[in-house]
């Protein structure tokens, strides 16, 4: 099966590929913000969707598969499992799965790979590769969490996209950025997202001293 390329980049450094996964997990907002945020920067996105993520999309945007495809740099189908990131031998910085479903999150814990999503995240984990797991599912019940304590036994990071509240956000919007842009910094990739907490928020919050 081909994969869709659109050349728009210095396609081929290994050192700026990135591969993101989209699940059907609730939070497709933050897969598609991902790569718009990614698409004018230094890195080559390779995005796999599984089709849940297809429905999730329909359901939760007004974008179209076709949309999302467009601010990726390739586009592999999800049923590819003889793909380019499919080996070890396909240099990259790794993987995030935004968002990532139990589901997802289950196989790659367990290293029974059905699709190219859960291969892939598999085979960045046996390169020693950074795999960032953005999981949507809450409340937790013991099985969840047996799974996310073996995938971070097998060098994943489960990063469930809880927002912050000391950057004071003030929209939705603001909050997936920095959700994302603190996502990215596992990378060491910095597009400037994140309002870093310094400890002068805190300061500049305390009660002046009463003179003695």
């Amino acid at each position: 099966m081909l994969q869709k390329t659109k050349r728009k980049k210095n396609i081929g450094d290994p050192g700026k590929r990135l591969i993101v996964g989209i699940t059907g997990a609730s939070g497709a907002i933050y897969g598609v913000r991902l790569l718009e945020l990614l698409r004018d920067s230094e890195i080559e996105t390779h995005l796999i969707m599984s089709r849940a993520a297809h429905m999730t999309l329909a359901a939760e945007t007004r974008l179209k598969i076709s949309d999302v495809e467009a601010l990726a740099d390739v586009v592999h189908s999800n049923q590819d499992v003889g793909a380019a990131c499919s080996s070890g031998s396909f240099q990259n910085l790794g993987m995030i799965i935004a968002p990532c479903s139990v589901k997802t999150m289950a196989e790659i814990a367990t290293g029974v790979t059905a699709n190219l999503i859960s291969r892939a995240a598999d085979v960045a984990l046996k390169e020693r590769r950074r795999v960032v797991l953005m999981l949507r599912e809450t409340p937790l019940h013991l099985g969840h969490i047996r799974s996310m304590a073996a995938v971070t036994e097998a060098g994943a990071i489960v990063y469930p996209p809880v927002p912050a509240f000391y950057s004071q956000p003030q929209s939705i919007e603001d909050m997936i950025d920095h959700t994302l842009g603190r996502a990215l910094d596992l990378f060491g990739i910095e597009l400037n997202l994140v309002k870093r907490w310094t400890g002068e928020e805190r300061r500049q919050k305390a009660p002046a001293k009463t003179p003695r």
